[in-house]
């Protein structure tokens, strides 16, 4: 990092708000030890008593950003100041020493340990009386409230991110950075947690709020920054702004007439008329599935639905419901304990992956590191991953490296794949070209139906867009989808029919028209439709 002689050891902010800012960065550059220029000259100010949102694509380096914020990440150049003068992170801890804590996406708790525990972790000798009271208080003046005793695994998700924010209030921070913490929430968590950020702001602290939905964006922030290829593309007042405004600035064009994406719609909007009702017989049954998940309990409990061609099926609920496995189950990944799968009239219970391609499966994976492709292996040969037995790629034992070179450019061009070369290897592809990979090769296989399991996790706003009009494409050509996400809005968007799934069972399927933002909060909830 560069700074001048007079950089200073890791101080705690003043309490009183009487500094015009918390933390501010100057000129941010982090180059990786491969070359690659993750930030360049990056300029940042949070002030106190804000909510600051930070937008961007997928490697635009928000990541990179709040990891050197947070003591994560050295920068290559540039400096962190506080009202005190710069400073220099060696570590999280030398962060948390002046108020800046970070919750991460991905949970980091120890399921056997309760919530208490789980807080006490890190901070050396404890009186755990003090703690429970200091703990008791921050629940008291923020509205979260958690169990304190119970262990963690018991607890609902929405609850492990309450978890995940006390350890970090605890430690008295000034500055909260949140990274995408409604994608494992349902609405009414949602609408609790945005409570609790005004509640911050209220209280003089400034919150750090990282999402790729606009529409969050534009609920809870006072100001927005918009990344772009490392650099800051632009600040505005979030009063002052709009959806478009930000897609704009995120993306580096206007977004098009009649291709807005989903997180451009503030409501629920439909970007098509409703659909017809389903007709002609049933491609795809699920009669009285039962399927156990790895620990053994049963995660899908005697579930039953009909997927017709020509519509897209939703599955909506918060992960961890059963959802990955009665995808596995139906896509011949895992084994199912009783009931049966049926496409196209023929019993399918159990058959192997292949079998179910030849039938007209396709499935794009949730996992699409686990499932989706071999990261070591190039372009071409994961463009046949599953295809490679097919006579049109082989001949007498024999893989016709020709052809396959051929297929494998016909996917690039024709999915708008992003690549140094069809001999590049996949782990060399954004996250979205790897989806597009997995797309084409996916439905190259001319399948009747495409199980899509998140398909856009993890993806901007263009390469999400391509997904969801792909999917749309695929339904007005009679193929039938069954959609699996946990964007809500991506689900309410797409679908003819969405199905809420609630511990291994469906609570209703309804068509997203039929809805109130009470009845989706309910139906995931685990009420079931008709029920108060």
């Amino acid at each position: 990092m560069t700074q001048g002689p007079g950089a200073s050891r890791p101080r705690p902010f003043p309490h009183k708000r009487v500094a015009e800012f918390l933390l501010r960065a100057e000129g941010l550059t982090k180059v990786y030890p491969d070359g690659t220029v993750a930030l360049s000259g990056v300029d940042l100010t949070v002030r106190p008593g804000e909510v600051l949102g930070l937008l961007g694509e997928n490697g635009a380096g928000k990541t990179t950003l709040t990891k050197i914020l947070s003591g994560l990440l050295p920068p290559t150049a540039g400096r962190i100041l506080t009202p005190r003068g710069p400073v220099r992170f060696h570590s999280p801890k030398d962060a948390l020493r002046i108020g800046i804590g970070m919750v991460h996406q991905h949970f980091a708790l120890v399921d056997t340990f309760t919530a208490l525990e789980n807080v006490a972790l890190g901070l050396g000798r404890v009186n755990f009386s003090l703690l429970r009271k200091k703990l008791e208080r921050l629940v008291a003046e923020t509205g979260l409230r958690v169990p304190l005793d119970v262990p963690v695994e018991n607890l609902a998700v929405g609850e492990r991110q309450r978890v995940e924010i006390l350890k970090v209030l605890a430690r008295d921070v000034k500055l909260l950075i949140l990274d995408e913490p409604t994608s494992v929430l349902t609405p009414v968590e949602t609408a609790e947690l945005f409570k609790f950020l005004r509640n911050l702001r209220e209280q003089g602290k400034a919150v750090v709020f990282i999402t790729h939905k606009l529409k969050e964006a534009l609920a809870v922030t006072d100001r927005i920054v918009v990344l772009r290829r490392g650099k800051v593309a632009g600040e505005v007042s979030t009063k002052e702004t709009t959806a478009k405004e930000l897609a704009r600035l995120m993306i580096g064009v206007e977004v098009e007439p009649g291709r807005r994406p989903v997180e451009l719609s503030l409501e629920a909007e439909f970007s098509r008329a409703a659909a017809p009702g389903p007709k002609g017989e049933p491609i795809l049954m699920v009669k009285d599935l039962q399927v156990r998940s790895d620990t053994g309990e049963l995660a899908v409990r005697g579930l039953s639905f009909e997927l017709y061609p020509g519509e897209i099926l939703g599955i909506a609920g918060v992960e961890g419901n059963g959802q990955t496995e009665l995808v596995e189950a139906i896509c011949g990944l895992r084994r199912v304990e009783a009931g049966e799968v049926e496409l196209l009239g023929r019993k399918v219970t159990g058959r192997p992956p292949t079998e179910l391609y030849r039938l007209g499966l396709a499935h794009i994976p949730e996992d699409r590191w686990k499932y989706g492709l071999i990261l070591s292996f190039t372009v071409t040969e994961n463009s046949i991953l599953g295809l490679q037995r097919e006579r049109d790629f082989q001949a007498a034992g024999f893989l016709r490296a020709r052809a396959i070179r051929g297929h494998a450019a016909r996917l690039v061009r024709e999915f708008g794949i992003q690549t140094a070369g069809l001999s590049a290897p996949a782990k060399s592809l954004s996250g979205g070209n790897q989806q597009k990979l997995i797309a084409g090769r996916e439905l190259s296989k001319d399948p009747k139906v495409i199980i899509a399991a998140q398909p856009t996790r993890g993806l901007d706003i263009g390469a999400a867009q391509f997904i969801r009009e792909l999917l749309f494409r695929l339904r007005e050509e009679g193929r039938a989808i069954l959609l699996v996400s946990a964007d809500l809005d991506e689900v309410l968007a797409l679908s003819d029919r969405v199905a809420f799934m609630y511990e291994g069972t469906f609570t209703g399927i309804v068509r997203p028209a039929e809805l109130t933002a009470e009845a989706v909060g309910l139906l995931m909830g685990g009420v079931k439709a008709g029920k108060g």
